[in-house]
């Protein structure tokens, strides 16, 4: 029976995973606006039942987007501590840089460093290139379909399997849609095989409902949902989270 949960900022939800990929085109905000944008969230979570449950994380995004460039960095903080006992911790930051040259294809660069104990990740670094394509010229409805080639450091949490040193493409489709002004929907879907091995591969795929309540403050819905067909050893190959909160836009 839950008896008490404490906040800094509203936001309740169930999950059983956490994710892998971290997906870039949800925490992008689109928009044709120069400057800067972005958002922070905060959550602390006390949870008493059986067990007692403390938590917090926190979601930074801060984009700078010129007429043909655009800079974006992420830096998102998870820990979850149930009876004076760690049992989930993950961080990842990661810097993106995409400059437009031409109306509906830009060029795309990143920096990537993650941790994810629960998935048995001890450091993934990643860094990659390729093209970005917009497929659409409604602004209401936007569609963007990316090919990148990156490269995979990753450090695993276990003593019977090896480091990866991986190349990979990385492919994505993203969908951004404003039915109404105080409406927005984006699902974005990524795929990811090793070029040696293509059977090794990762599909994520996260879908987000904002509905705005004031300027700056909506209540959020998002789904995510991943798949990695070799993950480590004692890792289920599907995982999935479905959260639900409040998100301060600047």
């Amino acid at each position: 029976m839950l008896k008490k949960f404490i906040i800094a900022i509203l936001f309740f939800g169930f999950y059983s995973a956490n994710s892998q990929i971290i997906n870039i085109e949800n925490l992008r905000r689109v928009t044709d606006t120069t400057g800067w944008s972005g958002f922070t969230r905060l959550d602390l979570h006390l949870i008493k039942n059986v067990n007692t449950v403390f938590g917090f994380s926190n979601r930074t995004r801060v984009q700078y987007k010129t007429e043909k460039s655009l800079w974006l960095f992420i830096n998102d903080l998870d820990f979850r501590e149930a009876n004076s006992n760690k049992f989930v911790s993950k961080n990842a930051q990661h810097f993106r840089y995409n400059y437009r040259f031409h109306p509906k294809i830009a060029l795309e660069a990143f920096l990537q460093s993650q941790t994810n104990e629960i998935a048995a990740i001890g450091f993934r670094g990643l860094v990659g290139t390729g093209l970005r394509f917009k497929l659409s010229k409604l602004e209401k409805y936007k569609f963007y379909f990316g090919t990148l080639v990156m490269y995979e450091h990753e450090n695993v949490n276990s003593s019977v399997e090896e480091n990866n040193r991986d190349w990979r493409s990385s492919s994505y489709f993203s969908m951004s849609l404003f039915p109404q002004k105080n409406i927005s929907i984006v699902s974005t879907t990524y795929f990811q095989p090793r070029f040696d091995l293509f059977s090794d591969f990762r599909i994520s795929s996260q879908s987000t409902i904002a509905l705005k309540i004031f300027k700056n403050l909506s209540f959020t819905t998002n789904f995510t949902y991943q798949y990695d067909e070799f993950p480590v050893l004692g890792i289920p190959k599907e995982q999935y989270r479905l959260t639900n909160g409040l998100l301060y836009s600047f």
